[in-house]
């Protein structure tokens, strides 16, 4: 039983408000949480982004967070590694360590978690297409330290559809890609079966102009793809359903995004018991993680983006996430400070802790505002729904171009609102200082990518060369055919000390790659 806290005032506040016959909290169709207490029992996770550079430095970089009261570690890797190069290939020359830590082997992996317990850490990777090699990467480490992979818990991207509507970081074309997403779903509900293996990502196409109803819209029917490439695949939906997790972004406009999120919990449940006949009520659940809105940062007074980060990060918590990454002030600038970092973990805190919102569940609900919005977001991304699918599948619209028509529309639209002055931009379009105060950000040392590069040469020179090329040829073999699971051959070479990009490569050999074609 929830137990009341008390107002300022002193008078006890509800768990939950509402009638004796409305929808409750953790109830079908979920639309106030997927939880029957949320917030009120304990707050959302508390993630901080983070990774660039050597993976020495991002490892001080999580203890930092760690130390300061961060929850859970979310990692970003550099462009190389999520395009499944490695750091001494002329590809990848100038990027890395630039926008994430640099990856290439266990070796770096080791360094990367030095110290971190991984049984007592929830772990998320930003990695799409070569997720499942990052995970085992992971999971190879924890073996070292003692942990077993039904100990470790956290979650992989791995969503690579939305990497064809609206980031890039692909490697293989739609089908083998989604083969991949599959075997990671069926490898994990074997060896490490508390892992979110897959986490559906609207963010980055909100990053990239989608409206609020297009996010949820094109996001749920990338969730439903992978939900029919898996029971296509074999497996039952209520084996893999429940680790399913979705990702967001929560902007300044509150009210809508708030709706959303109530929006997007109704319609999965819908989907997922009215469609795939799913029995159990963890696969009805859409679980999500969020992050504030990057796209909405200035480099112009980069201090205001305190203010709006606090009002997403209000979104967000008003709207039922699961965790939460705040962005850092001066993101619009360059890599975060250390102390732009923890004062966006602060942000977090004070939400908790300082603020009432963790003493009912769902305030908003009964709102007419509130309840209307909902409504007519579910209205309008459950139509959009049905236009994706009217082209037969998620990947035939993909493949026609049509979410990427469909954001990029939006996004021309949101730049002439914006520099019409139709759309406010507090200290770009109006409220600007005449000269902007100094910044001085943090930079990645160039001397990085030589350094990654002799730690190439020494781990090739150290290793059992034929037992790296035998262990690749098993991966080959497993690439080649359409039944055995890749991973597990792809362990064993990792597990030789085979790198990143041979490991991608070989399956490049096989698979080939995706090379988009002209939308327009």
């Amino acid at each position: 039983m929830t137990e009341r806290r008390l107002s300022e005032s002193g008078f006890p506040i509800e768990p939950v408000y509402g009638p004796a016959d409305a929808e409750r909290p953790g109830e079908y169709p979920f639309t106030r949480g997927v939880y029957p207490t949320m917030y009120t029992m304990r707050p959302w996770t508390m993630r901080q982004y983070a990774g660039f550079g050597t993976a020495a430095e991002s490892n001080a970089r999580y203890r930092q967070l760690l130390a300061h009261g961060t929850m859970g570690l979310s990692v970003a890797f550099d462009l190389p590694t999520q395009m499944g190069y490695d750091s001494d290939e002329p590809i990848a020359h100038g990027e890395v360590g630039k926008v994430g830590v640099a990856i290439d082997s266990i070796e770096d992996m080791r360094v990367l978690f030095d110290g971190i317990p991984l049984d007592k850490v929830s772990t998320s990777m930003t990695i799409n297409a070569p997720g499942s090699v990052l995970l085992l990467l992971y999971q190879l480490v924890a073996e070292e330290q003692g942990v077993a992979g039904d100990a470790l818990s956290g979650t992989i991207q791995n969503d690579i559809l939305k990497e064809y509507i609206a980031r890039g970081t692909y490697i293989f074309p739609p089908k083998p890609s989604l083969r991949l997403v599959a075997d990671t779903f069926a490898y994990c509900r074997a060896e490490i079966p508390k892992w979110n293996t897959i986490s559906i990502s609207g963010y980055h196409m909100a990053e990239a102009g989608a409206t609020p109803v297009q996010e949820i819209a094109f996001t749920l029917a990338n969730g439903i793809e992978y939900v029919r490439t898996a029971i296509a695949a074999g497996l039952a939906v209520d084996d893999f359903a429940p680790r399913l997790s979705f990702f967001f972004v929560a902007r300044t406009t509150l009210l809508e995004e708030v709706a959303k999120f109530r929006a997007a919990r109704r319609i999965w449940a819908r989907v997922m018991r009215e469609q795939f006949g799913a029995k159990d009520p963890k696969s009805w659940m859409l679980r999500f993680h969020t992050q504030t809105a990057g796209v909405q940062l200035t480099a112009q007074q980069p201090e205001v983006n305190l203010v709006r980060v606090a009002i997403q990060g209000l979104a967000a918590v008003f709207g039922g996430t699961q965790s939460l990454h705040t962005n850092s002030y001066d993101e619009a600038i360059a890599l975060p400070t250390e102390k732009a970092a923890r004062l966006a973990l602060r942000t977090q805190q004070v939400l908790a802790y300082e603020t009432d919102l963790t003493a009912t569940v769902d305030p908003f609900a009964g709102s007419y505002a509130i309840e209307a919005l909902t409504d007519e977001v579910e209205r309008e991304a459950t139509e959009l729904i049905d236009r994706v699918f009217g082209y037969g599948s998620a990947v035939e619209a993909i493949e026609a171009g049509f979410q990427k028509r469909e954001i990029e529309t939006s996004a021309y639209r949101t730049a002439l609102q914006v520099d019409s002055g139709e759309r406010v931009v507090v200290g770009v379009n109006r409220f600007a200082l005449d000269v902007e105060e100094p910044y001085e950000p943090l930079r990645v040392d160039p001397a990085i990518e030589q350094a990654q590069r002799a730690r190439l040469a020494m781990l090739r020179a150290g290793r059992d060369a034929a037992a790296v090329s035998g262990a690749l040829r098993e991966l080959e073999k497993a690439a080649s055919g359409a039944t055995e699971n890749v991973l597990y051959p792809m362990r064993e070479a990792l597990r030789a000390r085979a790198t990143v990009g041979e490991v991608c490569h070989t399956l490049r050999n096989v698979w080939g790659t995706h090379r988009p074609r002209e939308t327009f």
